[in-house]
């Protein structure tokens, strides 16, 4: 090798110098990143750390409080002269014993165990009281509950007891003080929210005021009562390339010290060596030298259409052949349309932009974003996000998962905006949306508002596309169902998801409560090739009928094909209706929040409103569909609501949406709860005669508008019409029904009677109405 290749060779110190405050800054700034993000991350898990410990403390507290009042209450009962009192049949002396020398005590009485005048009083004699007395009568034993009295929060206590008149209960209210010490006094990190809650309602809160709607993710039951401490902390700090803090921290200052022996060590004898020692500050690039230029992002301006025509999708290259957005896939409470017909990547990315530009508007900056098992899922979701990116929305991709997680994902992740791409139960060539903004599930106008903004050109374009990130949010699912609800006894149980999404989520959720679980058609596949995934029909449920029976299982469960519905059979083969799900539910939510309101469609049993009065309820009948239901519940402010077709939604002890998986696991817990097996409980409610949905297909013409002619046009002699959603007509024996689906091109038909013979009549009577004003029809009845 020449003098001269050895030379090239040779690092050249000038050059050298000039390069090292690059090498430098960089070093020093990836340092400070790491060291800084580590140092705030410690201080979040530290954070943490020290409010799980405050709402241990003040678990233990409330607890040892609560025992402590109930002990002392059982004593006070055994005393002299309340027994002698009790033995004489006198309640009022009784009553006065049990509070004679109690510090504290508000309120003592002795009520007679039916409690027939306490009812009649409602609201006047408190709900909350009539549930602890139900809850001590029920247990045998001493009950505490949070109630208001007067306005007033106060401790309630109850517990019964036997005078000469026969069963009584006795009651005591002391000072909500009395429960709250152990949490007023927990210690509490700044900026952080510890709660005392009881059902839907915080009974005492202490912190940061906002993060109330994200801390049921860290709460904890109060063992032995209807209490919980809720409790949560700011988002944490994410730290860079997925690192621990104490990692983050370590490596950002082993960067630092090695920046700075670059600078002091290095840097000298470069600038000996190459004679440039004086000016050593002139060879620092400036701040313009050290920025990286990024291109200027382009965004796509929107489609201008004239106002009614169809939107045609953006350009997506040669060879696209786009769809043409039909103004007929924006339903009354989703999206949904045939994939490559009237949906397609482009038409999505259009919505997208539409729900995001909306959000704009509303100040909603983050949006969720998960899809079912369907074939084109993914490519939904490409031209989803790229719409919502496009209008500025930060996006979380959650990926693959039932719908019920994306709404969870709203409320967990705290965006209060959520979009499920699905075809839920309809034929594997379909899929859609069901949109979630600030909190509220669109329906009727503002989803055709969507279309609208698409037509009308009012789709908002950002300066800059908005985030995209990725997050699995499946194991903080399961563990918020499984941290709430814990069956004793291993029920076992067959799930059958029909190869839809639910198919991974729902087994492990019920097994992480502590049921026996045998999977069927749980491999998620998106051509569904076992059956169809809607348990709303019954030759749906029959390989899950065959299953329960050849495993002698206790249940069977099954799910539709993005998991926000459940169907339900029995070991005997028995289809558990809906409906009457629902009356097991509601009697359970009732007997924590007596008074409460129940939602059911207008497709559910005429014995269902009887069956919620009977256990002290509000019955309100409504319209069908997911976000129309969901959005009356959000008007009465009411703890439980559900369909025909198998939606559920729990306000109580969850967040108001439909949710099939953790319906399945309130069911679950309501049979555990009960000595009887689980036919013995189905058996013991009211029961009739009744036919599933009848669906009916109409060759021509519009079912919405041929439900309002037969409306207008149909007699029924001693019955009563209701037509909050279609057409209904209850006679004291029974009723029927008629209205248009909003997802599908068909009248839905259903019948309820107490007997065969006065079901054939009500049917009978609905053909000869429906067949005068329209005589091709084919009615299976």
């Amino acid at each position: 090798m020449s003098d001269g290749d050895k030379r090239k060779l040779q690092l050249d110190p000038a050059q050298a110098a000039r390069g090292l405050p690059v090498l430098v800054g960089l070093l020093g700034l990836l340092g400070l990143w790491l060291a800084a993000t580590g140092g705030l991350a410690m201080r979040d898990d530290a954070r943490t750390a020290s409010l799980q410990g405050a709402r241990d403390s003040a678990i233990v507290a409330t607890r040892g409080r609560l025992q402590e009042h109930q002990r002392m209450l059982a004593t006070r009962i055994a005393a002299a002269p309340v027994q002698a009192a009790l033995k004489a049949g006198d309640r009022a002396m009784a009553a006065r014993a049990l509070a004679a020398g109690w510090e504290g005590v508000q309120r003592s009485e002795v009520w007679p165990a039916d409690m027939q005048a306490l009812y009649a009083a409602l609201p006047r004699s408190g709900y909350g009281s009539l549930a602890v007395a139900e809850a001590a009568l029920a247990a045998g034993k001493p009950a505490a509950r949070v109630v208001k009295t007067r306005g007033q929060q106060r401790l309630a206590l109850a517990a019964p007891v036997t005078d000469a008149r026969g069963p009584a209960l006795a009651y005591v209210e002391f000072p909500l003080a009395r429960l709250t010490q152990g949490i007023e006094a927990a210690a509490l990190a700044s900026g952080t929210y510890l709660a005392l809650r009881q059902g839907d309602r915080s009974v005492l809160e202490r912190g940061e005021a906002t993060l109330s709607d994200s801390a049921e993710s860290l709460a904890a039951k109060v063992p032995d009562s209807d209490l919980r401490i809720a409790a949560a902390v700011p988002d944490a700090v994410a730290t860079p390339f997925g690192l621990d803090g104490m990692p983050a921290l370590g490596i950002g200052v082993m960067l630092l010290v090695g920046a700075a022996a670059l600078w002091f060590g290095l840097r000298p004898r470069l600038l000996s060596a190459s004679g440039r020692q004086h000016h050593e500050e002139d060879s620092a690039p400036t701040l313009s030298e050290l920025q990286v230029a990024l291109p200027t992002p382009v965004v796509n301006a929107p489609v201008a259409v004239t106002q009614g025509e169809a939107a045609p999708t953006p350009d997506k290259g040669p060879g696209y052949v786009p769809v043409v957005i039909d103004a007929g896939i924006f339903r009354a409470y989703d999206i949904r349309g045939i994939v490559g017909m009237t949906l397609d990547e482009g038409v999505a990315e259009l919505i997208g932009q539409a729900v995001g530009s909306l959000m704009a508007e509303k100040g909603f900056e983050d949006i969720v974003v998960g899809r079912d098992g369907r074939l084109s899922g993914s490519q939904m979701a490409d031209g989803l996000i790229a719409g919502l990116r496009k209008a500025g929305r930060n996006v979380i991709d959650i990926g693959m998962v039932p719908t019920p997680v994306v709404y969870f994902g709203c409320f967990h992740l705290r965006t209060g905006c959520g979009v499920a791409i699905t075809g839920s139960h309809n034929p594997p060539n379909y899929n859609g949306f069901k949109i979630v903004v600030g909190g509220e599930t669109l329906s009727g106008n503002a989803i055709t508002d969507l279309h609208a903004r698409i037509a009308d050109d009012r789709l908002f374009a950002a300066k800059a596309p908005g985030s995209l990130s990725a997050r699995d949010i499946s194991e903080d699912y399961i563990e918020r169902i499984a941290g709430d609800i814990q069956t004793g006894r291993q029920l076992k149980v067959v799930v059958d998801a029909g190869n839809g999404v639910a198919g991974e989520l729902g087994p492990r959720v019920l097994e992480a409560i502590g049921a026996e679980v045998t999977p069927l058609f749980c491999d998620i596949d998106g051509t569904f090739p076992n059956h169809h995934p809607d348990p709303s029909d019954p030759h749906n449920l029959e390989a899950l009928i065959q299953m329960v029976a050849r495993l002698d299982a206790d249940l069977g469960i099954a799910f539709d094909g993005d998991g926000d519905r459940l169907g339900v059979v029995t070991r005997s083969g028995k289809n558990i209706y809906p409906d009457r799900l629902l009356m097991l539910f509601a009697a359970d939510v009732l007997q924590r929040n007596p008074g409460a309101v129940i939602v059911y469609d207008v497709k559910c049993t005429g014995r269902l409103p009887a069956h919620v009065l009977r256990h002290g309820g509000s019955p309100l009948m409504w319209k069908t569909g997911h976000s129309l239901i969901k959005a009356k519940m959000r008007e009465t402010e009411a703890e439980l609501a559900g369909e025909m077709s198998g939606h559920f939604f729990f306000a109580e002890r969850w967040y108001g949406f439909d949710d099939g998986i953790y319906a399945a696991a309130r069911l679950l817990e309501i049979l555990d709860a009960t000595e009887s097996p689980p036919e013995e409980v189905f058996d013991s409610l009211p029961d009739g005669v009744s036919t599933p949905e009848i669906k009916v297909e109409l060759f021509d013409g519009d079912p919405h508008a041929f439900v309002e002619q037969f409306r207008a046009a149909a007699t029924f002699n001693g019955g009563r019409m209701s037509t909050i959603d279609g057409v209904r007509v209850d006679w004291p024996d029974g009723w029927g029904l008629v209205r248009a689906s909003n997802t599908t091109p068909v009248l839905v038909m259903r019948f309820d009677a107490d007997s065969s013979g006065a079901i054939a009549r009500i049917q009978k009577t609905f053909r000869e109405q429906l067949l005068a004003l329209k005589s091709d029809l084919v009615l299976p009845f």
